[in-house]
């Protein structure tokens, strides 16, 4: 079956409420696993909604929260480290650390970088997202890595999307609000599928242009549930 990844990233704003919420609907549509990001002040202070963004960050003052809560609804969380020290922080809660398409593009071209090394020696799964083929990697056949084909883009545009390369990935991370994205990734046979959620549209969170709200979420998955199902009875 495909691994599903709910993406929250900073579309929870840093209210505990509405994060606790947002667990709960990912396990109710039937996500594995929920995904955040870690980064600095610094990296963020020229953006407009710096004060909304911090809120969101993985950090030390409400990473022993996230996992109580985690815990609660009974949904596994990970991260998104965008510094060397993010990965101490969270390597006592995780099993798997995420790679931005950004910081994989050394990776991709064989170099490693002071994140790659410091995650590299958890012995944890590493997920990278690329944009080009990892294909010529040296990197590309360590079994702890897997590889998410990402437009970074926000929003990508439907025909932006090249599924050409997709045999070389593990799966597909989305950043199009086009739902026949995700959903014919999985028709080519992704292993992983990474999507932004949000709790709604209509309000101004901050990824809200790349995510789909509940209900999209949830048709998407049965879908992705259905076209499982006749892949399978094909197969037989």
């Amino acid at each position: 079956m495909v691994f599903l990844i709910s993406e929250i990233g900073v579309n929870w704003d840093g209210n505990f409420d509405l994060l606790r919420e947002m667990m709960v609907k990912s396990k109710e549509i039937g996500f594995n696993v929920v995904k955040f990001q870690s980064f600095l002040p610094e990296m963020v202070k020229e953006h407009p909604e710096f004060s909304r963004l911090i809120k969101s960050s993985i950090s030390s003052e409400n990473i022993d929260k996230i996992d109580s809560l985690s815990k609660e609804v009974g949904i596994e969380w990970f991260a998104t480290p965008m510094y060397k020290d993010a990965v101490k922080l969270l390597n006592p809660f995780v099993t798997k650390f995420k790679i931005r398409e950004f910081d994989g593009r050394e990776i991709v071209k064989s170099i490693s970088t002071e994140i790659f090394e410091e995650i590299k020696n958890t012995g944890k799964e590493i997920i990278i997202s690329s944009q080009k083929s990892p294909k010529n990697s040296k990197f590309y056949n360590d079994s702890n890595i897997k590889w998410l084909y990402c437009e970074p883009k926000y929003p990508c545009a439907f025909e932006e999307i090249n599924f050409e390369n997709l045999g070389d990935f593990n799966g597909f991370s989305n950043h199009t609000p086009h739902f026949l994205v995700p959903l014919m990734a999985n028709i080519l046979n992704a292993e992983i599928i990474e999507i932004h959620i949000t709790s709604d549209k209509n309000k101004k969170f901050i990824d809200n242009n790349v995510s789909f709200d509940y209900n999209e979420a949830s048709n998407l998955i049965s879908l992705i549930n259905s076209s499982q199902k006749i892949n399978q009875n094909r197969k037989r």
